[in-house]
């Protein structure tokens, strides 16, 4: 069976199992990325979600990773994180240090989806590399690698746990009542054991990992899917979170607000001095010129966990958020993804007396749409985009007055009163457009006039 290209994406590997993920693509991405592996040390710490292929999956890259050398230690099932974790404490009874992880998830892609995250040397693996390695694996698409699952098991979920107790005992005696919906995902390998520890008084819904996602599809951002916990937040609550499949992203619901990753960032810089943020194409002016008012310096950059990560790392940044609920923490932390460190660290903000809604409620006011998808293919995707910069250049005379065009990922074209987005998804054929105003017909008419583009874009393109 051929290779698919197109499961080598900018910042994950990613594809429908057996269909694109199967014995021999994935024995053969854990050999050739455990060959660079070696060269870095050669030990590996591998964890998989909750999805019913995923410890197969796990034993294809395992006996890849060992034909290359690797000594491969096995976290079974955790959240992303804690797969994060491993790269920055030393396993217990191991003691060669951990060079590289790879996370077995399709985070919140439909079940018949699963992929990889990779770090190695505490950096992700991503964009030329990941296409790199994929050119690799094509042109090898015929090597045989034999069965080789022999790994050592190790426990960095009781060291993440540990960790994350002791870094927040001050929120022992915290007293509000916390709901939470761990979709089915494995936001509990880890959350109520850290909960239970600190002696929070919280509910849980949906919280057994199932990989068939019984309840509602593990995606935070999308609002049907946050119907039964703002029920129980309502009836029972004080404050709510939602994860994702594999627990790098949140939701943080109010009685009166649904918390974007955009606004969260405001929150949390708060307590940070002077702090860097980063925010992704996607994130809302409001957040960028707000944090320039409180004396941050607000970086806009691509979308994308590993992009931000290696942001993070160039400009020493504190914080950097996306909307989807990706909350990265420098800031007394490694600087990475973690929901469940993101929870605690909003806990803090309500212990320490940050009533939520009135800090959100002051903020100026724009109405902004969620994000909105247009179906494509992944060959046209990237053809629209640069078609759309083309004709960007000399618009209608009907065409909304332009103040200017970022093009640090698809195109963000500001406007007099607001702005537009669309950019190629880099896990899904479709194109994704946001808009903002800080008037609601103007953002409508923004939206509108934008759609026109890309589908005069569509027809130049045949």
């Amino acid at each position: 069976m051929p290779i698919n290209k197109t499961i080598f994406r900018e910042y994950d590997i990613r594809g429908i199992v057996e269909k694109e993920l199967n014995e021999q693509s994935v024995k053969l991405i854990g050999y050739f990325l455990g060959k660079k592996i070696k060269a870095l040390g050669g030990v590996v710490s591998i964890g998989y979600d909750a999805r019913t292929h995923s410890p197969l999956l796990r034993d294809y890259l395992a006996s890849g990773l060992n034909y290359a050398g690797c000594k491969v230690l096995d976290m079974g099932m955790v959240a992303t994180p804690v797969n994060y974790f491993s790269n920055y404490v030393n396993p217990i009874n191991i003691e060669e240090q951990v060079v590289a992880s790879v996370m077995i998830t399709g985070s919140h892609n439909p079940s018949e989806y699963n992929g990889f995250k990779m770090t190695l040397d505490k950096s992700p693996f991503f964009g030329d590399d990941i296409y790199a390695l994929g050119d690799e694996i094509i042109a090898n698409a015929d090597l045989k690698i034999p069965d080789n699952i022999e790994c050592i098991r190790i426990d960095t979920k009781s060291q993440y746990i540990n960790y994350m107790v002791e870094k927040f005992a001050h929120l022992k005696g915290f007293d509000k009542k916390i709901v939470l919906d761990g979709g089915n995902g494995v936001a509990d390998t880890v959350i109520s054991d850290i909960f239970d520890a600190l002696g929070l008084n919280y509910e849980g819904l949906y919280m057994e990992p199932d990989g068939t996602f019984p309840n509602h599809h593990p995606d935070p951002s999308v609002e049907e899917n946050l119907v039964d916990v703002k029920a129980l937040l309502a009836k029972s609550g004080d404050i709510a979170f939602a994860y994702d499949g594999d627990a790098d992203r949140i939701a943080v619901l109010t009685h009166k607000h649904n918390i974007k990753g955009d606004q969260m960032a405001l929150l949390y810089a708060m307590k940070m001095e002077n702090p860097i943020v980063i925010g992704e194409v996607k994130c809302s002016q409001v957040m960028y010129d707000e944090l320039e008012r409180r004396g941050a310096t607000a970086i806009m950059y691509k979308t994308g966990h590993s992009n931000l990560k290696v942001k993070m790392k160039e400009t020493g940044a504190d914080l950097a958020c996306e909307v989807s609920g990706h909350i990265f923490f420098k800031h007394r932390y490694f600087g990475y993804d973690d929901a469940i460190y993101a929870t605690l660290r909003m806990l803090e903000l309500l212990q320490d007396g940050i009533d939520l809604d009135s800090e959100l409620d002051a903020l100026p006011l724009v109405y902004s749409t969620e994000e909105l998808k247009v179906k494509t293919s992944e060959e046209e995707k990237f053809l629209i985009i640069n078609k759309l910069k083309e004709l960007l250049q000399n618009p209608s005379s009907n065409f909304p007055k332009i103040v200017n065009i970022i093009e640090v990922d698809g195109v963000r074209i500001n406007f007099e009163k607001g702005w537009g987005l669309v950019r190629a998804s880099n896990t899904t054929p479709v194109l994704v457009t946001r808009f903002e105003s800080t008037d609601e017909v103007l953002a409508k008419h923004y939206e509108n006039e934008v759609n026109n583009l890309i589908i005069e874009a569509k027809k130049l393109l045949g």
